[in-house]
This record gives C-alpha cells, structure tokens and sequence, in this order.
C-alpha cells in the first residue's frame, strides 16, 4: 500500500445519500479474488448507459474529474452488504479518500484495511464542498491525515476521526498483517525474554 501523508487533490462530487456498496461494485465484479480490473467496474450501473458508453453526466466521467483522487459523497456512505471490493475498486480508480457525513461500519474498516482514508465531515462542511465544487469544479482540498484536518479553498480547516492502529497503518502504507511484520524483530525479541 502507499502511505498516506497529505493530499491535495480535485475532487469527484457525487451527492448522492446511501450508496451503498452494490452501487460501488455490482455483484457480478465479485467472482475475482484479487483487485486486477475492478475498477472497470466502479460505480457501473451509474457510469456507463445500456449500451455500456460512458454516461457524460455521471462525475467519474467528466473530464475535470480524472486523476482526482478524493470523491466527496452524500451521507451513510458504503452502506449495505460487507463487500472488500468496493474499496479495492475505489483504490483500482485512484481515490485516496472519501469524504462523507458518516459511513456504514463494515465498509469504513474495510477501507482503512486497504489503504482508503474514510474522512467524517459535518453536514455543514459538506454542503460547503459541494457548493465549492459546482462554483469552481477545479477545486482542490487538502487532508492532512497527521493532523486529521480536511483543508477547504478558502482556508477553512476541519478536523476528522481515525483510530491511532489504522492512522499509523495508512502512514506507515502497511496494512494489518505489514504491521506485524515490520515488527517482526520486536516480536522475536519479546519472545525470547518471556521463553518459559
């Protein structure tokens, strides 16, 4: 995984409350067992029309949004079935982070597991964003995740939650099991001093 630090990027607004998680990755992009391609299938009902062409007025297909890498989404984000490849789809684009009021439980440990900062903002401080984003759709914020500050245009600053474990696994780039191992000399040295 690559470390998250700070990260100033444009943002892909998407206003919508609920999306939950057959929305991010329909079932049928469920059968793979690793992350290679699925984020063809991101958001796929919502990005291509029934011919399978690019929808032009979904976000993820505007030109201003490409290489973005924070999606700005409406409340209870990620909600419904516990689904790992929702965040490795969201990753598979390039988004680094998603801002939202709140998010389902299972889907925000699913993201920190993969290197996806989950960033909790006020409803006031959304309706900013994406009042922002229609004005100016170049925007950027910044997340300054040794800070948990989420850095607005015109310079106002919120703060977000994260617990240390997962805060420490995004800046090391680790995830749970690269924890451990990082430690691995630690541990055997623990060990032998408490050999029975």
């Amino acid at each position: 995984m690559q470390p998250f630090t700070r990260l100033t990027s444009r943002v892909i607004p998407l206003a919508h409350n609920n999306i939950d998680t057959d929305q991010i990755i329909p079932a049928r992009y469920l059968k793979v067992t690793n992350k290679d391609g699925l984020s063809e299938g991101l958001f796929y009902e919502w990005r291509y029309d029934d011919d399978g062409h690019p929808d032009p007025g979904f976000p993820l297909n505007f030109d201003v949004c490409q290489q973005a890498q924070i999606l700005v989404a409406g409340d209870n984000f990620g909600c419904g079935s516990s689904r790992e490849h929702a965040p490795w789809a969201l990753v598979g684009w390039g988004i680094r982070a998603v801002v939202s009021t709140s998010f389902a439980d299972i889907f925000r440990s699913n993201a920190l597991k993969n290197g996806l900062l989950p960033v909790s903002i006020d409803f006031d401080t959304q309706e900013k964003i994406f009042n922002g984003v229609e004005h100016d759709p170049e925007m950027l914020l910044t997340i300054d995740l040794p800070s948990q500050t989420i850095t607005l245009p015109d310079g106002d600053s919120v703060s977000f939650p994260i617990d240390t474990f997962s805060k420490t696994c995004l800046l090391e780039g680790v995830d749970q099991l690269g924890y451990l191992l990082k430690r691995e000399t630690q541990i055997e040295q623990y060990e032998q001093r408490n050999a029975l």
